[in-house]
């Protein structure tokens, strides 16, 4: 206050408002006059008051309605600037406390105004705290008011308004509490009331409470009437209100102001008078003697009982017998509590709290100072609080010392600590008392009641005072008289009793006291356990067990939820929450708090005293002879144990036994020697009373198994998140447990086994790992033992062992794992002969262990696996051998280490050898067990189901092994595939002959096809990507370095297998109705491989193809083989010894394979397959093979340098396929499949080959060899040429389409095939750089010369054969021949290779020789027309080549080329001329301008300058001019058509002569001096010969054979020849002497013109 009130302060105060008065009366001069004016006189008003006194804060304060005035006229303006500053100027007011309880109420309207018209709503709300908070004039309505105008802002649409509001309103709520607590503090000395009455007052009357009382009443009633939706009584003009901030403010006074609620109590109980005189107010002797009057009470159960009956029991009667009780305990309490004050809060810090006794132990350990040397006498003491004990009377007898005291006038004196001696004998006899008497009353029940139901039920061991008594008269109403009077008594004493024992066992310092308080609770805890009453037991049971725990500990392990729980007063006495009885509380309705142990680990050290092992000691007592009625708190008393057996250090040793040991970390453990001593009797006494656990009842050891799980899931939760040593305790004594009550395991194995598993899965390593430890010795315990009846004979109960050891698989621990699979391999050891039925579940096992557990896991489980291959196969059920297949199976699946999964294959090959050994013996059995399963599933009325059904039951099982075997052919690693890929043919082609015949289809469908679909899609997923290295340092084989590459050899491997088998068990699976479906599958998987862009692949499955077409057909009965053909495997009949348990002798099979085998024909008619049927079946390998050649061969549209192209190989093999095919399809195959068959032909003669695999396949450029593609196809016309020929007359149609095929080929010697876009490089030109070895091949085209004139070869070699047939004549064979030649004869010296052309000739003459003939006599048909031009031209193309020799040619090769010229010309003059008559006009015309243009060697000026260099063919020349000359003169003229000839000769002839010496003329003359060329020369020499041979035959021939054109044309040569006359070669000269004189014939006078018949 002083800050406000200094005369500095009242001085600020008095200028800030005369200021804040000018300042609103300057705002309001012009609008507001009325205001100006108050302000005005407001100043006068401030500055009188100033002056006038001297207490100006008081007079202010008296004033203050007129000084505040103005202000709230200001504020009336509703003008935003003039209210701010009057609500500023009235807060400064407030705060200075000068505002009079009118003045408030003003202030207070005004501001509702302001809120009703939404002006400054923050201001105001500030106002009102500032209000409220800074002094209490406001009151009453004025209150209300204020408080409703907070909430009526709080519900208002702005946000921040609203928020501010909602604080304002929890801040007032709270102020106007404060100010009742505030208000009480100041009355409190005044008035000696501390409790208010309007607890009891009615709702609305409220007159007797103090102002501020008032206010908090009306304002809490108002809001519990909000809540529940009713109208307020107080706060008047409320609009609005939710229910969640009225529970909040609800909330929050009643969390803040406890205490003003709680001094409310209503008291309806009226004790006893005896009861009241032991209250602390009265006189010590008058205590002392009601405690003796009590005590009179105490040592009669009977009396007491009467009490129970008569009061107790009754309706509104006072509960006499339970006040009795709780007064002890109040008596004995209020001796220790002295002064009677104790605030609860205080004491709850307990443990580490020690309130001063005689001797203070060290702070944090809690221990009172117990022990030899303290305090000699024995004595209670408690907080500094020391009561000896008094030896006042003997055990169960009541002395009055006091009472016969009372005709004394004084008081006597009492001595120390009698009356609580008194006291404690009191509750000492009354528990004795009350125990015997029911247990006694309990014992005659039972015993009648085993006497009538003449049942045996087996009794727990009982105390031995408990006589079983017998009497023989209708109980049953008595006993529920009885126990309904027992349930009273105990339900009434308990309480109390439990209050005061326990704290009188706290306060203890006498180990005979301790030992009878213990007793007492333990008595009191068995007789409540009888009873079955719950509560109570648990109570005393508890207070046991914190009696064994240090103080300190007591509160972590049995009071984690004593707050939650206990609602009654209570006092936290040393550590321990007690029940503290009031008078007026229904007590025997509470429940005790009990305790959960083990929340989290101590810290630091703790001590246990003597009392501690004293009271554990009593614990063990009782749980050793009180086990039948513990029930549930087996919990408390376990958890106990488990707490002291961490402290003492005792450790689980195998069995469960615990033996002392070391901490392996943690507090280190300390023991004195008197503990030492007693550790191993302990440690017995713990051992022995878990072994006594075989004498408890199903039920009473149901209640111990399930407490020992629930610490055990304690334990588990506190070594969760840590890898401290956690407790193992429960999980030791379940082990134990277990162990001694094998003999009725049944009852317990699940719960037992179910909580282990959990314990197993845990994350902390040594947990589990016990966990595991306990339940394999179980596991293992329960096999071994000796159960009645033995397991052979209970199924059932063996495979409820067994079960847990399946459910480890479900914890992922690796060293759980381990743990199961080293108990599975001990199981085998021990006994696996005789685990028969259990099989299923071991096995099961070994198969859980998953890819991802580690390699030792699955390397332990394996070997378990390969023991029960080896050794155990002949001893389980056969119906579990396939499971061992599944098993073996899945390992080879793992792929954590590649030998075992190798491994497990070899394990698969020696099941199948087992299976093939045993196969009789196994298929009985499995028969007569499908039987058995057939027979259930009827009566069931469900369908039996298995895999592979309706197969029999020992070929499912075969099936079972090649789907496994199928499963690991398409495991991602390489060598497994190949493994399981050669053991699954393997073992197909050496044991599939045991399968029905019927099974066969299921292995083709649903293994084999099943196989290649998986392998196919996995070969043409794969990843091309190279792989570095195999894993290690292994190189990898670049033929295997990418995931393809791996793959393909797989699919190679798979579909040669499948073959294979399609290729020797024909004669099975033919007789398989869709066989036909089956070939078309394979063949479209042949396709697929052979279409892969893998070499390896596609050459393999041509392999394949190759091998199912070599079969001629299919076996028949007669020739089948006795045995099939088998892979590499040798199947005797007489077997080896098989190794097993009693068998040693051979084992001989009385059905031979043959026999098996032999069933097939025996049980089937002989197979006869239908030929057409057969035919199908190579129609649809001709139409695969026609897809495969065609999509491998067509040329792909883009090239890059991964573009895939076949290989040579492949081609050369899938050409070689057709001759062998074609055997078959013959009689079908037309020419659309010849047409089919060219296409293909053509296109893989096309296929060029990469440089680099060019030197191993090509032969050198020079060298004229065929590759082997080239020979096959070559081949494969052959194969059909030679079917036609021998064929039917049908058949011959094909000849043409085969001359054209051959004639594409022998193109490709001048223009090899281009293959689609792809450039190829000649091969000579192709690089071989080997050092490049990974660049992109180059592509190399073959050299096709040699192919191509082999094909030529075949052409004429067939066309000498078939020159005549009528489709050869009739498709223009001949002329094709002519028009494909032509090309190499007219590019002659441009040929490639010049083997061609000159083998093109030679071809042409041989052709000819015999073609010629045909075509004369197909002369008149026309079928030869279009032939001559055709042959013309060819002539015309090779005998004027435009190609030149090249330079090197010698001059004997140019002659022998000659040679060649020269005979054709010899074929036109022997085989063409003299047959003018049938042919063509033009065509002779055509040949006669040819002979001329080689008469003649001239350089006419026709010719190109190219053709100056080439070399006179004199011999040529002279060929032609002799053939002109020859058809020139014929004599022999018989027909028009020769003479014709002669003429077109002469002519022609003529005309050539006279061009020459034109020529020669023209050059001499130019030549000036120079002699002309040699040839030229010549040239000419030979014309003017020519000319004159050509006139001495004219003159030869008669008159009418010459034509007078003829004439002309020789008369018109003679100028020419004339002016030769000056050329300067004599040789020229001399010719033409001889040239001109036979023109003198020519000399005769002119005849006179005639015309017209007139001279």
């Amino acid at each position: 206050m002083s800050g406000t009130s200094s005369p500095e302060a009242v001085k600020k105060l008095l200028e800030n408002m005369q200021s804040d008065l000018r300042a609103l009366s300057l705002e309001c001069k012009k609008k507001f006059p009325p205001v100006k004016e108050a302000a005005e006189s407001g100043i006068i008003k401030v500055k009188t008051i100033a002056a006038r006194n001297t207490e100006i804060l008081a007079a202010l304060k008296e004033n203050s309605s007129e000084v505040v005035q103005p202000f709230l006229m200001g504020c009336g303006t509703k003008e935003p600037k003039i209210t701010q500053l009057c609500l500023a100027a009235i807060q400064r007011l407030m705060s200075h406390e000068v505002v009079s309880e009118t003045a408030a109420g003003n202030i207070i309207n005004m501001l509702w105004q302001l809120m009703e018209n939404s002006l400054e709503e923050l201001k105001l709300l500030q106002t009102v705290l500032v209000l409220l908070t800074t002094n209490t004039v406001v009151h009453d309505e004025a209150l209300s008011k204020a408080i409703v105008l907070c909430f009526r802002l709080h519900f208002t649409k702005d946000n921040i308004t609203n928020n501010t509001a909602a604080a304002t309103v929890r801040q007032v709520v709270t102020v106007v509490f404060e100010r009742m607590v505030a208000e009480d503090e100041r009355y409190r000395d005044i008035t000696d009331q501390p409790v208010l009455v309007q607890g009891n007052s009615n709702r609305r009357s409220v007159s007797t409470l103090k102002p501020c009382a008032k206010d908090a009443y009306m304002l809490f009633q108002d809001l519990c009437q909000l809540v529940n939706a009713d109208a307020p009584y107080w706060l008047v003009g409320m609009t609005e209100m939710t229910r969640t901030f009225g529970l909040e403010l609800l909330e929050s006074v009643l969390n803040d102001f406890p205490q003003v609620f709680l001094q409310v109590t209503e008291c309806e109980i009226f004790l006893s008078l005896l009861v009241k005189f032991l209250d602390a107010d009265k006189p010590q002797w008058l205590r002392a003697v009601a405690v003796e009057s009590i005590h009179r009470l105490c040592v009669q159960p009977q009396l007491l009982r009467s009490f129970c009956q008569s009061y107790d029991m009754k309706q509104h009667s006072t509960k006499v017998f339970r006040d009795i009780v709780n007064a002890l305990g109040s008596f004995i309490q209020s001796l220790f509590l002295v002064p009677p004050t104790g605030n609860p809060a205080a004491t709850n810090q307990a443990g580490n709290n020690n309130s001063g006794g005689p001797v203070s132990a060290p702070a944090n350990s809690g221990m009172l100072g117990i022990g030899g040397g303290v305090t000699l006498l024995p004595a209670f003491e408690y907080r500094g609080t020391w009561i000896p004990i008094l030896t006042v009377t003997v055990q169960g007898s009541a002395k009055a010392t006091y009472l016969e005291m009372l005709d004394k006038v004084e008081p006597p004196t009492i001595p120390e600590g009698y009356a609580m001696s008194v006291a404690f004998h009191c509750l000492l006899d009354l528990v004795r008392g009350i125990t015997s008497m029911i247990e006694g009353e309990l014992g005659e029940v039972e015993t009648e009641c085993q006497t009538i139901t003449t049942e045996a039920v087996s009794s727990p061991t009982q105390s031995s005072e408990q006589q079983e008594l017998q009497s023989t008269s209708d109980q049953m109403d008595k006993e529920i008289v009885s126990r309904a009077v027992w349930e009273e008594m105990v339900n009434a004493c308990w309480c109390g009793l439990l209050a005061a024992l326990s704290l009188l066992l706290d306060a203890s310092t006498d180990e005979a006291a301790t030992e009878n308080i213990l007793k007492a609770e333990l008595t009191m805890a068995a007789l409540c356990g009888r009873l079955g009453l719950v509560t109570s037991r648990d109570a005393f049971i508890t207070a046991i067990c914190k009696g064994s725990l240090p103080p300190h500990y007591a509160l972590t392990v049995l009071n984690t939820t004593t707050a939650a729980t206990l609602s009654n007063k209570s006092y936290s006495i040393q550590g321990q929450s007690v029940m503290m009885i009031s008078p007026s509380s229904e007590s025997h309705q509470q429940v005790v708090a009990v305790g959960q142990p083990l929340a989290v680990q101590p810290q630091g050290t703790v001590m246990l005293t003597s009392k501690n092992i004293q009271c554990m000691r009593t614990l063990l007592n009782l749980a050793h002879c009180h086990g039948a009625v513990l029930g549930t708190s087996w919990q408390l008393v376990l958890a106990t144990l488990q707490h002291l057996v961490w402290i003492l250090g005792l450790k689980p040793s195998s069995g469960g036994a615990l033996k002392p040991g070391r901490a392996v970390e943690g507090p280190s453990t300390v023991l004195t020697t008197a503990v030492m001593t007693d550790l191993p009797v302990i440690s017995n006494i713990l051992s022995r009373l878990f072994e006594s656990s075989q004498y408890l009842d199903d039920v009473s050891l149901h209640h111990l198994i399930n407490a020992l799980c629930s610490l055990s899931l304690e334990a588990m939760d506190m070594a969760y998140g840590n890898n401290k040593e956690p407790s193992l305790f429960a999980v030791a004594k379940l082990l134990e447990t277990g162990l001694v009550n094998m003999h009725r395991i049944e009852i317990l194995w699940r719960p037992l086994t179910g909580h282990l598993l959990e314990v197993c899965q845990h994350p902390n390593s040594r947990m589990r790992e016990w966990g595991a430890e306990a339940l394999t010795s179980l596991i293992k315990a329960g096999l071994t033992f000796n159960h009645d009846p033995p397991l052979s004979q209970n199924q059932r109960l063996q495979l409820l062992l067994l079960n847990p050891l399946k459910e480890m698989s479900n914890i992922n621990h690796p060293d759980i794992r381990l743990k199961q699979l080293e108990c599975v391999l001990q199981i085998l050891q021990s006994q696996g002969d005789s685990l028969g039925p259990g099989w299923p579940l071991v096995l099961g096992v070994m198969g859980a262990i998953r890819n991802d557990q580690g390699e030792s896991l699955i390397r332990t489980a394996f070997q378990c696996l390969q023991l029960v291959v080896t050794d155990f196969l002949p001893t389980m059920p056969c119906t579990c051998l396939q499971i061992v297949v599944d098993v073996a199976g899945s390992f080879g699946l793992h792929n954590q280490e590649l030998n075992i999964s190798l491994t497990s294959i070899g394990l698969l090959w020696n099941i199948s050898d087992y299976f093939f050994q045993r196969g009789e013996t196994i298929e009985k059995e499995l028969n007569k067990e499908e039987a058995a399963q057939q027979k259930q599933a009827e009566e069931k009325g469900v369908v039996l189901n298995r895999p592979f059904h309706p197969a029999p039951p020992f070929d499912c099982l075969w099936l079972c092994l090649y789907a496994k075997l199928g499963e690991l052919c398409v495991d991602p690693r390489p060598a497994v595939r190949k493994s399981a890929g050669q053991t699954l043919f393997s073992t197909i082609g050496a044991h599939g002959t045991l399968l029905q015949h019927s099974t066969w289809h299921t292995v083709i469908w649903k293994v084999l096809f099943h196989l290649l679909d998986r392998v196919r899609e996995s070969s043409t997923t794969a990843d091309k990507e190279k792989i570095e290295s195999g894993g290690g340092n292994i190189l990898i084989h670049h033929s295997r370095d990418t995931a393809e590459k791996q793959w393909a050899e797989t699919w190679v491997l798979t579909l040669a297998g499948v073959a294979r088998i399609f290729n020797t068990r024909r004669y099975l699976l033919q007789p398989l109705g869709d066989f036909s479906r089956a070939w078309d599958i394979l063949l479209d998987h042949i396709q697929s491989a052979a279409l892969s862009k893998n070499n390896e692949v596609s050459l393999a499955a041509l392999k394949s193809f190759q091998e199912i077409l070599q079969i001629v057909s299919p076996a028949r009965d007669s020739d089948k083989p006795e045995t099939p053909p088998t892979v590499n495997v040798p199947v005797p009949v007489l077997l080896g010894p098989i190794s097993g348990p009693s068998l040693n002798r051979p084992f001989v099979r009385t059905d031979s394979i043959g026999e098996r085998l032999g069933r097939y024909s025996s049980s089937e008619p002989p197979v006869v397959t239908d030929e057409l049927e057969d035919l199908n079946l190579w129609w649809a390998a001709w139409n695969t093979w026609y897809r495969i050649g065609s999509e491998s061969t067509k040329p792909p549209t883009t090239f890059d340098k991964l573009t895939f192209i076949p290989s040579q190989p492949f081609l050369t093999a899938l050409i070689q396929i057709f001759p062998a095919l074609y055997q078959h399809i013959k009689t079908g195959f037309n020419m659309d499949d010849l047409q089919k068959l060219g296409v293909i032909l053509h296109s893989a003669v096309s296929v060029p080959i990469s440089s680099d695999a060019s030197p191993f396949i090509l032969p050198s450029y020079t060298e004229a060899v065929l590759t082997s593609l080239q020979e096959a196809v070559l081949t494969a016309l052959d194969v059909l040429q030679k079917a036609i020929c021998v064929g039917p007359e049908s058949m011959q149609i094909m000849y043409p389409a085969i001359f054209d095929q051959l004639l594409a080929f022998v193109e490709f010697s001048c223009k090899p095939p281009q293959y689609g876009q792809l450039e190829t490089k000649h091969i000579a030109n192709a690089k071989y750089n080997q050092i490049q070895l990974f660049a992109p091949a180059e592509w190399v085209a073959l050299n096709y010369v040699p192919f191509a004139e082999r094909s030529l070869d075949v052409v004429v070699d067939l066309y000498q054969k078939t020159a005549c047939h009528k489709a050869v004549v009739n498709e223009k064979v001949l002329q094709n021949i002519i028009k494909t030649l032509r090309v190499p004869l007219s590019l002659k010296y441009s040929c490639p290779s010049e083997s061609t052309w000159k083998l093109a000739v030679s071809s042409l003459l041989k052709v000819l020789s015999i073609g010629l003939p045909v075509a004369r006599q197909h002369a008149s048909s026309g079928k030869f027309d279009s032939m001559w031009p055709e042959l013309a031209n060819t002539f015309e193309d090779f005998l004027f080549t435009k190609s030149i020799p090249p330079d090197n040619l010698s001059i004997q090769e140019f002659q022998r080329n000659e040679s060649i010229d020269v005979e054709v010309v010899q074929l036109i003059s022997t085989e063409i001329l003299p047959y003018a008559n049938f042919i063509p006009k033009e065509f002779v015309g055509q040949i006669m301008t040819m002979l001329n243009k080689g008469s003649i060697h001239s350089q006419s000026s026709s010719f190109t300058e190219a053709e100056i260099d080439i070399r006179l063919r004199e011999e040529f020349s002279k060929m032609c001019f002799e053939t002109l000359l020859q058809f020139s003169f014929s004599n022999k003229v018989t027909t028009p058509q020769e003479g014709y000839i002669s003429r077109m000769a002469l002519s022609v002839l003529l005309k050539r002569s006279q061009d020459v010496l034109h020529r020669y003329i023209e050059d001499e003359r130019l030549s000036g001096k120079c002699p002309l060329p040699r040839q030229q020369v010549t040239e000419i020499i030979f014309v003017l010969k020519a000319v004159s041979t050509l006139i001495d035959s004219l003159k030869k021939t008669k008159p009418e054979n010459v034509d007078g054109n003829t004439w002309a044309q020789v008369i018109a040569l003679y100028p020419t020849l004339v002016e030769c006359i000056t050329c300067s070669s004599s040789e020229v000269c001399s010719a033409l002497k001889e040239a001109l004189v036979p023109f003198k014939d020519f000399m005769q006078p002119p005849t006179s013109k005639v015309q017209n018949g007139e001279s």
